[in-house]
């Protein structure tokens, strides 16, 4: 079963009559009028909204942003965590643990000490164009914040192949040698087990 489905049941199953008129009402620049009166339910809504592509489960923030409206912190925080989780979906196809621990380090370095030449590092992990600005899209103005998204994207993105090494390679590529020596450096303190 898909876990982002089951995820918007639980949400449908926990709105009230009031708030689902109320995203109802949200959404009316984005549904027709029609098919919006038909809809009976949060589940009825929300599958409006995965057949019209506005959400889906690697693209959250229009939903977030609903639930914003209506108040509903506590479904925000849970699709946060679902984001954050969002590696649960296929464990066979995700680095080990060790790896992931690594890759963690890496893009706390990266995230601290690349600034606005983020979208050039990502052209070299080769994502899209179209990502970056998806992602620029849902963040704008907070640089910090674009280039973590964009990090988990590309790790999503490779799956198992995603490598610490990668990382590594591509900051060097960018001429990002300072910021590759940190993230060697910090690699390097976490496998002899100092902090």
């Amino acid at each position: 079963m898909d876990p982002f489905l089951t995820l918007l049941h639980s949400f449908s199953s926990s709105l009230s009559d009031s708030e689902l008129s109320s995203l109802k009402f949200l959404c009316r620049g984005k549904i027709g009028k029609r098919k919006l009166e038909s809809v009976q339910s949060g589940g009825e809504l929300f599958s409006i909204l995965l057949e019209q592509q506005l959400i889906a489960s690697d693209q959250v923030s229009f939903l977030e942003g609903l639930l914003e409206s209506v108040k509903r912190e506590d479904l925000v925080s849970q699709l946060k965590q679902f984001v954050e989780e969002g590696e649960v979906n296929a464990p066979d196809d995700q680095p080990d643990v060790h790896e992931k621990r690594l890759q963690k380090a890496a893009i706390e370095v990266i995230c601290e000490n690349v600034g606005r030449d983020w979208k050039m590092l990502m052209r070299k992990l080769g994502m899209s164009e179209v990502k970056m600005d998806r992602i620029m899209a849902a963040n704008p103005f907070n640089l910090h914040e674009q280039l973590v998204q964009s990090l988990r994207e590309w790790q999503k993105w490779k799956g198992k192949d995603a490598k610490v090494t990668d990382l590594i390679k591509a900051l060097r590529g960018c001429n990002m040698n300072l910021v590759a020596d940190r993230v060697e450096q910090k690699l390097l303190q976490l496998n002899t087990g100092t902090r």
